[in-house]
């Protein structure tokens, strides 16, 4: 038997590629790198890839025969055009797909015209005299056909890295994007692959798109190939899903025999928590996330870096949707699901019911005949724990988890935050290779060298090995939960490629950048992005344009005003689109419709067109917009008044305030003064607001309540605490 990873690294090729191959002869349950190949079925695999390669060398050493130089040198001579589309055709038809062909189709039919090279034009006189000695001396070289249809692109790349490498105006392929794509592109705007080939199409020249130097790094530290006997067994890595309140944190409280579900908010899992638990002389790595509806993506996140999944399924309320979820979650991470049906102490359990409802989603348990293993699990009663546990580690023996511990760590960043006194604090899951104290590490948009490793227990240490989940500091900036990290030897070189990165993304958000509409308007206001409208108006007539210019500027005031930047007669053209499209400006027609390319423009482009057949229509909507543009007059209203009678101090939290409502009545989302002798000490939110020990919306006159105040202790005893509220209250332009 063979794994799949193994034999693709044998045979120098991908993992994906690899499974497809087995897919192709008709292996159909190979369906994860993990799987395992017999003896006989690598020697059909082999033999398939040996006969594909044989039938592509044949395909490219072909020598080139007597009539197709014949066909070539007609072709240059312009007397044959069919000879010269059949061989473009069979060319394209080999190196491109199906839509591709038919747009080189049409383009050789005549739809196009070549463009001359930059190194084909005419040369100066002046150049012509100064070198007409050498040039007949020695004949100049001519470019090879086959270096002229065929250049290289390194993504990502704007239109003018498109027009020097093509040897054609930034205008022309601006022009031609605009008119053929209906994209607006400016010149150094980032253009997608497919667009670019469809660009190099349309000139006739074969485009090989690149990654980027520090994407091709990044890819060559991930396909680095480990030798076989390098490979130790490592501990599985085990993801717990299920529904909110299933019993999936304190499942694992059990059996890590901790507490940790009685310290999350309102028992619910905020974040993902990852733990190394050993049993039975062997290790598992257990990732808890959330199974709230709320967490769907951080759900998503854990399933995609496990080996296993234990799916949490509470006997007395059987599948919910967030189990369906996360079912979903599992089968597209194509990893192995063990089932706890846990609370099965309690009467209302029906074990029968939820292997009914699981069988109809495809799962079904070992003693029906099916492959899943269905555990009976109980926190109360500690039932099946042991069994989960020798459960998860037979599931891992059959996928032989394997990895290198000599060489640097790589793996997933779970999630990162920002401590008050140790900086900015990252939580790791290391896949493969050794993580030391002192190791640089290249993390997303963010790098640093490792000052100190925390393990699952708080403890530091100074190295971990392979399915170890630590916390690191010493990054620059937080990364992103999700982000995969690698350790390298040069600082310089993780800081060019994190800035890159940066500069990368930055780029991309800003090409996408959304346009000013009537519609988004106020929230681009509430942003600090607009305190004016800019408008190109067109009408069917001059007197109408003047008079709704007149009434339109006359809406401004000295907050907001509307600013015409651009008016006349006649229809919406594909100018007028461009001028909004680079002022972020408002069409607005007055019964006159736009041009078809003006439509389609606009629509590519995001500019807000709005068609008025009423004067007044036009006027109210834009002093609506501007009336939103308004800044809102603020009105503070006082809540009531709390009196602090005792306080609490509690290690790591801060001083709590038993207090008493006075009057009226204090919100968990309001706002809060601390008065002490008549003088406000302290000006900001609550923390925390709970009656007894469990957390309260609001609490009303005559009842007591605790109180943290986010960000301040200095509390006393006798202090006034005041909740009040800012409301908003609309202006207008009168």
């Amino acid at each position: 038997m063979v794994r799949i990873n193994q034999l693709a690294k044998n045979l120098g090729f991908k993992n994906s590629f690899l499974i497809e191959k087995c897919q192709e002869c008709g292996f159909v349950n190979i369906k994860h790198h993990a799987n395992a190949l017999t003896d006989e079925q690598v020697d059909l695999l082999r033999s398939k890839l040996v006969n594909g390669s044989e039938q592509d060398v044949a395909v490219k050493e072909k020598p080139a025969t007597p009539e197709a130089k014949k066909v070539s040198a007609e072709k240059k001579d312009g007397d044959s055009v069919k000879a010269a589309s059949k061989e473009a055709e069979s060319t394209v038809r080999r190196r491109i797909p199906l839509w591709k062909q038919k747009a080189r189709e049409e383009l050789i039919k005549g739809r196009w015209k070549e463009v001359t090279k930059v190194s084909q034009q005419k040369r100066p006189r002046r150049f012509e005299k100064r070198t007409k000695e050498v040039v007949s001396k020695e004949k100049v070289p001519v470019l090879s056909k086959e270096k002229e249809e065929k250049v290289a692109i390194e993504l990502p790349a704007s239109v003018k890295d498109v027009s020097a490498a093509l040897g054609v105006k930034a205008g022309d392929i601006i022009s031609k994007l605009l008119i053929g794509h209906n994209v607006f592109a400016t010149i150094n705007q980032a253009l997608d692959g497919e667009l670019i080939e469809m660009i190099g199409i349309e000139y006739g020249v074969e485009i090989e798109l690149k990654q980027a130097k520090e994407e091709e790094e990044e890819l060559s530290l991930e396909e680095t190939a480990d030798r076989a006997e390098d490979l130790r067994p490592r501990a599985p890595i085990v993801t717990f899903l299920g529904h909110v309140d299933h019993g999936k944190t304190s499942l694992l409280d059990s059996i890590r025999k901790t507490d940790i579900a009685s310290l999350e908010s309102g028992g619910i899992t905020q974040h993902i928590g990852a733990y190394r638990v050993e049993t039975n002389g062997k290790s598992v790595v257990f990732l808890d996330t959330p199974g709230h509806e709320a967490f769907t993506a951080m759900r998503a996140r854990g399933a995609n870096v496990t080996d296993l999944v234990v799916l949490v399924v509470a006997a007395d309320d059987g599948v919910m949707p967030q189990t369906e979820e996360a079912i979903n979650h599992a089968r597209a991470a194509d990893v192995p699901i063990v089932v706890a049906i846990n609370k099965v102490d309690k009467p209302e359990a029906n074990i029968l019911k939820v292997k009914q409802q699981l069988a109809a989603l495809d799962l079904n348990p070992e003693e029906w005949g099916g492959k899943v293993q269905m555990i009976e699990t109980s926190v109360v009663t500690k039932k099946g724990l042991d069994t989960l546990l020798d459960g998860l580690l037979l599931e891992a023996e059959v996928l032989e988890l394997r990895a290198v511990s000599g060489k640097p760590a790589k793996g997933i960043v779970l999630e990162a935050h920002v401590h008050e006194g140790r900086g900015v604090i990252a939580n790791l899951l290391v896949r493969e290779g050794t993580l030391r104290h002192g190791d640089i590490v290249l993390c997303g948009q963010t790098f640093g060298r490792v000052r100190a490793i925390y393990n699952d227990h708080g403890k530091v240490v100074k190295e971990v090995g392979p399915s170890t989940p630590v916390a690191i500091s010493g990054l620059s900036t937080c990364p992103e939960a999700g982000d995969k990290f690698y350790v390298i030897k040069d600082i310089q070189k993780a800081r060019d490629i994190a800035s890159k990165r940066e500069r990368k993304i930055r780029e991309v958000a800003l090409s996408g950048r959304q346009h000013v509409t009537l519609d988004n308007l106020y929230k681009k206001i509430e942003e600090g992005q607009v305190k004016e409208i800019n408008v190109i108006l067109k009408a069917d007539f001059k007197g109408s344009v003047e008079v709704l210019k007149k009434s339109l500027e006359e809406i401004s005031t000295k907050e907001v005003r509307t600013r015409v930047l651009h008016s006349g007669v006649g229809g919406i053209t594909e100018t007028d689109i461009l001028l909004a499209d680079a002022s972020d400006a408002v069409v607005i027609g007055f019964h006159v419709v736009p041009e078809d390319k003006a439509k389609s423009l606009a629509e590519a482009c995001g500019v807000d067109v709005r068609l008025y057949k009423v004067i007044y229509d036009a006027t109210n909507d834009i002093k609506d917009a501007l009336e939103g543009m308004l800044t809102p007059d603020k009105v503070e209203h006082s809540l009531g008044s709390v009196e602090v009678r005792k306080i609490f101090k509690v290690s790591k939290v801060g001083n709590i305030a038993g207090c008493y409502v006075k009057s009226g009545k204090i919100l968990r989302n309001s706002l809060v003064r601390l008065i002490r002798d008549s003088v406000v000490l302290y000006d900001g939110k609550i923390s925390t607001l709970r009656i007894v020990k469990e957390d309260a919306k609001e609490v009303k006159a005559g009842y007591e309540c605790g109180i943290k105040i986010a960000g301040f202790d200095d509390i006393k005893i006798g202090d006034i605490i005041e909740p009040y509220e800012i409301q908003h209250i609309a202006r207008t332009l009168n």
